[in-house]
């Protein structure tokens, strides 16, 4: 489980699998919360609502690779 996964198949994983997606998404958005700190939660929410389809497409192999890490260990 450590080599490195295609972004096919990390995009597959969280397209196919609703629990792994969730995390995913939670981890995503903690990240992009942390560059986006001087805004509001109202905003962020906002701001969320946008850039969530590019986020979870970009973050995908970084993001199952994490979960992946998480529940090795």
């Amino acid at each position: 489980m450590n080599e490195p996964i295609t972004m096919h198949a990390a995009r597959m994983t969280l397209n196919h699998n609703d629990e792994i997606r969730a995390w995913a998404e939670q981890w995503l958005k903690a990240k992009e919360r942390v560059v986006q700190s001087v805004m509001t939660e109202e905003e962020f929410e906002k701001h969320w609502r946008y850039v969530r389809p590019e986020q979870m497409h970009e973050g995908a192999i970084e993001a199952v690779t994490a979960y992946r890490q998480r529940n090795t260990l």
